[in-house]
C-alpha cells in the first residue's frame, strides 16, 4: 500500500444533517484505518442539539471557519499541511477558491453544484420535472417561467453568479469523484470531462439475511423534508395504496424542513395517517428502517445517487421511487423495490408502484432479501478502492507539478 498522506477534508456542516454528512462520517474512519492522517474544515459549528459527524474520529486538526473566521481557518489549513484536500463543498467559492491554492483538491459532487441556478435541477410549471439543461444565459429564461426557484429575479442573479463561479472551478480540480453514472454524465458536461471518477458508496449492511415477518402497514421516508422530496405526493399516494389494500397505513416521516408544516396539517383518514418523528440519530433511523415495510423516495427532482436507499436495503427493507437522477442505478424494480411508472409526481404511478411492493406478502419478502443483497455492492472496502488512488494521484501530481 502506498504510504499515508495528509488529507484533509473541506464541508459546510459539522452536524449531522444529510447525506453529506452521513457519508463523511462512515469515510473519516475508513481513511484513518488505511493510515492516513484527517483534517475536518467545516464552516459552521456543531449546535447544542446536534451530533457531529467526526464524534469518535481520529483528528489532528478540526477547523471552523465560523468560529475562527476564513483568514484563522485558511492559516489553520497551513498549518495542517494537507498534502490533498477532499472537498465536499462550501457556501462561498471565494472561500473555495482560496483553498484551492494552498494544495491540490479532489471534489465530490455530492449535488449540482456549479450546473444549476437553484441547484434543485427541476422544474415546478407545467408540472414536476427534472431539468436536463447545461448551465447557461438560457437558465435565466426558465428560472422564472418554469419555477427553477423562486419568484425573485435579484436571487435568480445572485445564484446564477455563484453557481457559474463554481462551474469555473470545477476545471480547478484534480478530479471529480461521482456516486453514480448520472452524476458523471452531468458533471462531464459541465466542464470537467477528462476527471470524472465514479466512487460508489459504501455501507455496511447487516451480516444476516432479513428474517421472515409479518407487516407492520408502515411507510418510512427519511430525508430532508423540501419540495423537491415529494412528500405531498407520497402522502397521498399512501392514502390511495391503503384504500386498494384495504388496510391501514402508516406513513413515518424521519426529517426535518420546510414541508412538516403541511405534513403535520393533513388530517389522519380512516385508510392512513401521518406520524413526524423529525430528525432522528442514525441508530433510532436504523430501528424505524427494521421496523418499516416500505422506505417511499418520492423525489421529484433528479437524486444524485438516494444514499438513504441502500441504507434501507441493508437491513432488508425494499423501496418503492421514482426513476430520476442515480436511483435506477442501484433499485431494480421486482428484485430490491419497485419504481413508480409514468413522470415524477405521479401520484397514480407513486400508488400502483406501493401496491406493487406491499400487496403480495411472499413478493415482499422476496423484496426484503433482494434489497439486502443489492445493498452488498456497496462497500467501505470498495469504496475506498475506488477513492484512495485518486486523492493518492492527486497528492502525488503536486510533487511532480508543483
Amino acid at each position: 500500500m502506498a504510504r499515508g498522506v495528509r488529507v484533509l477534508i473541506s464541508t459546510i456542516n459539522r452536524d449531522l444533517v444529510g447525506g453529506v454528512e452521513t457519508y463523511l462520517r462512515q469515510v473519516l474512519p475508513l481513511l484513518s484505518g488505511r493510515g492516513h492522517s484527517l483534517g475536518l474544515m467545516h464552516q459552521l459549528d456543531s449546535t447544542p442539539s446536534g451530533r457531529a459527524l467526526d464524534e469518535g474520529a481520529a483528528l489532528e486538526a478540526r477547523i471552523s471557519v465560523q468560529s475562527s473566521g476564513e483568514e484563522g481557518a485558511l492559516q489553520a489549513v497551513r498549518a495542517f499541511r494537507p498534502d490533498v484536500i477532499y472537498q465536499q463543498g462550501l457556501v462561498s467559492p471565494a472561500l473555495e477558491a482560496r483553498l484551492l491554492e494552498l494544495a491540490p483538491a479532489v471534489f465530490f459532487a455530492h449535488g449540482y453544484s456549479g450546473t444549476c441556478i437553484s441547484g434543485t435541477k427541476r422544474f415546478a410549471v407545467p408540472r414536476w420535472s427534472p431539468c436536463s439543461r447545461t448551465l447557461g444565459v438560457g437558465c435565466l429564461l426558465h428560472y422564472p417561467l418554469r419555477r427553477c426557484g423562486g419568484l425573485s429575479l435579484v436571487t435568480m442573479q445572485r445564484q446564477y453568479a455563484v453557481q457559474t463561479a463554481r462551474r469555473a472551478l470545477l476545471r480547478r480540480y484534480r478530479a471529480v469523484a461521482v456516486a453514480s453514472e448520472h452524476m458523471a454524465r452531468e458533471l462531464s458536461r459541465h466542464g470537467a470531462t477528462a476527471k470524472v471518477v465514479r466512487v460508489p458508496p459504501s455501507w455496511a449492511p447487516l451480516p444476516d439475511a432479513p428474517a421472515p415477518r409479518a407487516q407492520t402497514g408502515v411507510v418510512l421516508f427519511a430525508g430532508r423534508l423540501t419540495p423537491e422530496k415529494g412528500l405531498r405526493e407520497l402522502a397521498r399516494a399512501v392514502e390511495r395504496a391503503a384504500r386498494e389494500l384495504d388496510r391501514r397505513l402508516v406513513l413515518r416521516v424521519a426529517g426535518a424542513g420546510p414541508e412538516e408544516a403541511w405534513l403535520r396539517a393533513r388530517p389522519a383518514t380512516g385508510a392512513s395517517r401521518i406520524d413526524c418523528l423529525g430528525w432522528l440519530p442514525p441508530d433510532v433511523l436504523k430501528a424505524e428502517m427494521q421496523a418499516a415495510d416500505v422506505l417511499a423516495m418520492p423525489s421529484v427532482w433528479p437524486e444524485p445517487f438516494g444514499l438513504s436507499g441502500i441504507e434501507a436495503g441493508g437491513v432488508g427493507l425494499p423501496a418503492v421511487a421514482f426513476p430520476v437522477g442515480g436511483i435506477p442505478e442501484w433499485l431494480e424494480p421486482g428484485v430490491g423495490g419497485e419504481l413508480a411508472e409514468g413522470p415524477p409526481a405521479s401520484i397514480s404511478g407513486l400508488t400502483a408502484a406501493l401496491v406493487r411492493a406491499l400487496g403480495d406478502l411472499d413478493h415482499w419478502q422476496a423484496l426484503r432479501h433482494g434489497a439486502w443483497r443489492s445493498a452488498h455492492r456497496f462497500s467501505a472496502a470498495a469504496h475506498l478502492d475506488a477513492l484512495e488512488p485518486v486523492l493518492l494521484a492527486a497528492a502525488a501530481q503536486a510533487r511532480l507539478h508543483p
